[in-house]
């Protein structure tokens, strides 16, 4: 029997998932939807979570103890929502545990501050997509985990990173001085979620830094660990053009992070340049 599958795990942050349950001594099984990543011991299987018997065949075939789902696609609700279902049931039809990843879309930004108690209000398509996931999940797998994260910083190569390293750079675009999210270390995030799939606890969990700080801060951040410029860093507030997502959402993870022996950290400390 293997003892994790990973969902999306040729992702960001399943990739993070898969070899950290490795380093820990785990048998892996983790899936990729169009391209291998570079061989490890993982076991990989392509998989299209939008194609349910797919899912659940898998599932059967390795009959993991826990399930992580770390898929999702921004502009594919049948990625997103359904594909979620789709592992929702597999999980239950394999007898396997459930960790679902879920986002602070699906909150509006209305409130200062969300807790595990707070209901989705998205204002995205892909807000709702990640609300209907959770309700879908919910109602399939009871005892699953829901968590609810931020943005997710890698090592170099998550989007904000990229972003930052372009811009300063010369490419065109901007940072929001008033867009303010709770970035999260990618290995921290990881490691949080190995943690919860080894718990009983079921239901939301928040994961996410304890920082609150504006896209245009955390640039700063990066570009000072990077050793860039960051007075080439374009720096505004969000166009009205740009979308109608949240300006400031603030995941409070207090109840979670009393129960995790994995402390998440926030962006001014996992960002702080290494000492010389």
């Amino acid at each position: 029997m293997v003892d994790l599958l990973v969902i999306g795990g040729s992702g960001l942050l399943g990739l993070r998932i898969t070899r950290l349950a490795q380093l820990a001594g785990h048998s892996v099984v983790a899936t990729f939807h169009a391209s291998a990543p570079p061989a490890n011991s993982a076991d990989w299987r392509q998989l299209d979570i939008r194609r349910r018997d797919d899912v659940t065949a898998l599932a059967l075939d390795v009959r993991p103890d826990a399930v992580i789902n770390a898929a999702y696609r921004k502009s594919d609700w049948e990625v997103t929502a359904d594909g979620a279902a789709h592992v929702a049931l597999a999980a239950a039809a394999a007898g396997a545990r459930l960790v679902h990843v879920s986002s602070d879309a699906i909150f509006s930004g209305a409130e200062p501050s969300y807790d595990e108690t707070r209901l989705p209000d998205p204002l995205t398509s892909y807000g709702a997509a990640k609300a209907a996931a959770e309700t879908a999940v919910k109602g399939i797998v009871p005892a699953a985990v829901i968590a609810r994260t931020s943005l997710t910083i890698g090592d170099g190569d998550s989007p904000p990173e990229r972003l930052v390293h372009a811009l300063a750079a010369g490419a065109a675009g901007i940072l929001f001085a008033d867009e303010v999210r709770c970035p999260v270390d990618v290995i921290y995030l990881a490691s949080a979620l190995l943690e919860l799939a080894a718990s009983r606890h079921a239901g939301i969990c928040n994961l996410a830094g304890t920082d609150a700080i504006s896209r245009y801060e955390l640039g700063l951040l990066i570009a000072a660990r990077d050793g860039l410029d960051a007075a080439a860093l374009p720096v505004g507030p969000r166009p009205a053009t740009v979308g109608i997502g949240a300006l400031d959402l603030r995941l409070d993870c207090t109840k979670t992070q009393a129960r995790l022996n994995t402390r998440l950290r926030g962006a001014r400390e996992f960002l702080a340049p290494a000492p010389a």
